[in-house]
């Protein structure tokens, strides 16, 4: 279909506060869909230790749709629990039985249960939301969807509420679909604050207000140093427990050798890129030296998506003033937030070429977004009852 090409025809954006401007963005043509995926008990399970699992769950899904869509460039957003991704209806059953995998997967080796919902947008602007949608460009090697509107909550709440779930999610397949996870890696060591704190941040506004949130945290944090993924605080990590996570999604279900095989070679893997790392060294055309910092800028620790997310490193001053601002906003209306504050984050890969397409998803750790999301929660909740 001609609309198909869509999202990879939009001109990009070059700078970060260009997301708060309306007039960067477009209506997401009305025949794609909205996808949403997230973990059922998600807060329940990170209160438990299990973050590093959700968060890998979360990018599981989209590493499972953007297989299916091959070359064709998809518009995505990393929820820490879950995720967003937009399709044209080309895909629809493809994607279908690519999520109804994860959704198994997630089942059957981690005991967590996935919900997947696929709303369709002409749905959402019937509702009087909109779909609208822009993209930056973070690094050579990534671009990151943002959206205003929204119609991405919008699709969520319809996904979530049990009177709409029926309509839009789908129910566990029997028939063991499978899914291509190729490209999907958790190999980095959790990453230590630059700057003494990693803070988890969620910030709902009205649209006209975000230019000055996003004015506001860089002035406080710094637009440069705020980044929490920086090149020599990644390590490679060699536990075996650790990498088993990412065993279990890519290698072969119920199949020990296959587990334990693919368990070594990643090991391999690590170690020998630990050597190219170190000594700088050059194969091709892939300069090993500068890896780390190619890894680090293709990060996206902000972005946008109808909420204001954002993995920012800094100390406690710093917070203490991002704290006065935001609730000197929140008490005039103006928006309503969340934040979870760590000392380290997370890291969960997607790369495609390790000199070229990738992106690395960014959470805090201990429970990051979802913790985050939490307060923002009982802070709605108190806010509309202080109101009646």
């Amino acid at each position: 279909m001609a609309t198909d090409s869509f999202y990879a025809n939009l001109p990009v954006l070059k700078t970060f506060l260009q997301v708060a401007n309306p007039k960067k963005y477009v209506p997401v043509p009305s025949d794609w869909l909205i996808v949403v995926t997230d973990i059922i008990g998600s807060t329940k399970a990170i209160e438990q230790g299990h973050y590093k699992t959700v968060n890998l769950l979360g990018a599981s899904s989209i590493t499972a749709v953007l297989n299916v869509a091959g070359e064709l460039d998809l518009p995505f957003v990393f929820g820490g629990d879950g995720a967003t991704l937009l399709i044209p209806i080309t895909l629809l059953s493809q994607v279908k039985r690519s999520l109804l995998a994860v959704q198994s997967l997630a089942r059957e080796e981690f005991s967590m249960n996935l919900r997947v919902g696929i709303v369709p947008v002409v749905d959402v602007v019937a509702a009087q939301y909109r779909v609208d949608i822009a993209k930056l460009k973070v690094s050579p090697n990534y671009s990151q969807s943002v959206f205003i509107g929204g119609g991405l909550t919008y699709a969520t709440e319809l996904v979530k509420d049990p009177a709409t779930s029926s309509l839009y999610t789908l129910a566990p397949d029997i028939a063991m679909p499978k899914a291509d996870f190729s490209g999907l890696e958790c190999r980095w060591q959790d990453i230590p604050s630059p700057h003494g704190e990693t803070v988890s941040l969620l910030v709902l506004a009205k649209q006209n207000v975000y230019q000055e949130v996003i004015e506001k945290i860089q002035l406080i944090y710094g637009d440069d140093r705020a980044n929490p993924i920086t090149h020599d605080r990644l390590h490679l990590n060699f536990d075996s427990t650790a990498l088993l996570k990412e065993t279990k999604i890519r290698a072969p279900q119920k199949n020990r050798f296959g587990k334990l095989k693919y368990l070594i070679k990643i090991q391999l893997e690590n170690w020998l890129g630990w050597l190219l790392m170190k000594f700088k060294l050059n194969i091709g055309s892939m300069e090993w030296g500068n890896y780390k910092q190619i890894v680090a800028e293709a990060t996206d620790y902000r972005k946008l998506d109808d909420v204001l997310r954002m993995v920012i490193s800094g100390n406690s001053m710093q917070r203490q003033q991002l704290t006065d601002y935001l609730e000197e906003k929140t008490r005039s209306n103006h928006l309503t937030y969340g934040l979870h504050v760590s000392d380290r984050a997370l890291l969960t890969c997607l790369v495609y070429e390790r000199n070229g397409r990738q992106v690395h998803f960014v959470d805090g750790a201990d429970g990051g977004y979802a913790l985050a999301a939490k307060a923002m929660k009982a802070r709605i909740k108190v806010e509309t009852r202080d109101e009646k």
